[in-house]
């Protein structure tokens, strides 16, 4: 199974290099499959943002994953 997480676009660099943030991790990620724009949110699958996501299903996802990691270290 493969797993998608959403992230929000803070900068877009040459090269169609983005620059997303996961909540408490940022990373450079390839914008080539998506049309983006700083402040969205997108899926990102190893290391390509794969999908644009509205703010309000990325937030929502995001919570999910938090809920799972938690009940994980319990």
């Amino acid at each position: 199974m493969c797993i998608a997480i959403p992230a929000e676009v803070l900068e877009i660099k040459d090269g169609n290099i983005g620059v997303v943030d996961y909540g408490d991790l940022k990373q450079e990620v390839r914008l080539d499959l998506v049309d983006v724009e700083v402040g969205e949110y997108v899926l990102v699958h190893v290391g390509f943002a794969i999908q644009k996501l509205s703010r309000e299903e990325a937030l929502k996802t995001l919570k999910v994953f938090e809920e799972v990691y938690a009940a994980m270290e319990e």
